[in-house]
């Protein structure tokens, strides 16, 4: 079944302050659209607003999914209906183990008991997963992002996002703070969730990524705005000269 997520004049605001002001875009199953600008544009608020952050409260517009207005749904009811999101800045949950996490979305997501044995297909897929992403197993066998590097806990993010299967994936920045082999291991584990039929929206603002995973449109925004769009050409215009241009919009 074809997964559309989808905003509508959205508006936004924070300890009440106005971050995002009337954003219109959409993202369907095996699209992946790239939200670009710069620091303080709004790219973080959209994303928590999208999952329902409780401190980003909605003022206008809505957030549907497949159509159906989940703007005032919790984070959780947004969880179970597929979406999921990677951190720009992963907290580290040191009480649970890497593997014990991924096992229990992998359960949830097979109606399983969440405290169940993996199946062994599910285990040899987790082992794969983890060495593409540039793991080892004995990342798995620590707690969750604990006494991880950066880099490392940027793949974890991503290998969570290829065990779980989301229907929509959020990516913050997953470009941000990996050395050039760990932007092209996320960017490829980001392309093979959209040729399995996730819908993602991933946001960056020095394209590094863009080089291994080629999104459908390119979205600049700025002010909590939309102010331009495009495809392949943005991302070019921006690497030339900046956001220089777009800012003056």
């Amino acid at each position: 079944m074809n997964t559309t997520l989808e905003t509508k004049d959205l508006y936004a605001s924070v300890d009440g302050k106005e971050i995002l002001n009337g954003i219109n875009l959409s993202v369907s199953s095996g699209e992946v659209v790239a939200l670009m600008g710069p620091n303080g544009s709004g790219k973080t608020t959209l994303f928590m607003t999208l999952m329902g952050h409780p401190r980003y409260t909605v003022t206008r517009g809505s957030i549907l999914l497949n159509g159906n207005d989940i703007t005032k749904s919790p984070p959780e009811e947004r969880s179970l209906l597929g979406l999921m999101m990677a951190f720009q800045n992963p907290v580290p949950v040191p009480e649970v183990r890497l593997t014990t996490l991924i096992t229990a979305m992998v359960n949830k997501r097979m109606n399983r008991k969440l405290t169940d044995s993996p199946p062994p297909q599910v285990v040899a897929e987790l082992i794969k997963a983890t060495s593409e992403v540039g793991l080892t197993q004995a990342h798995l066998s620590r707690g969750t992002n604990h006494g991880f590097s950066g880099g490392e806990a940027k793949r974890s993010e991503v290998l969570q996002l290829l065990m779980a299967k989301p229907k929509v994936a959020l990516l913050d920045e997953p470009d941000s703070g990996l050395d050039i082999d760990g932007v092209a291991a996320v960017g490829k584990a980001v392309s093979r969730l959209a040729e399995r039929g996730t819908a993602v929206l991933l946001t960056t603002h020095q394209a590094r990524i863009l080089h291994y995973v080629t999104p459908r449109r390119v979205l600049v925004i700025k002010g909590g705005r939309i102010v331009a769009q495009g495809g392949l050409e943005v991302v070019e215009e921006i690497e030339k000269t900046g956001y220089e241009a777009f800012l003056r919009r």
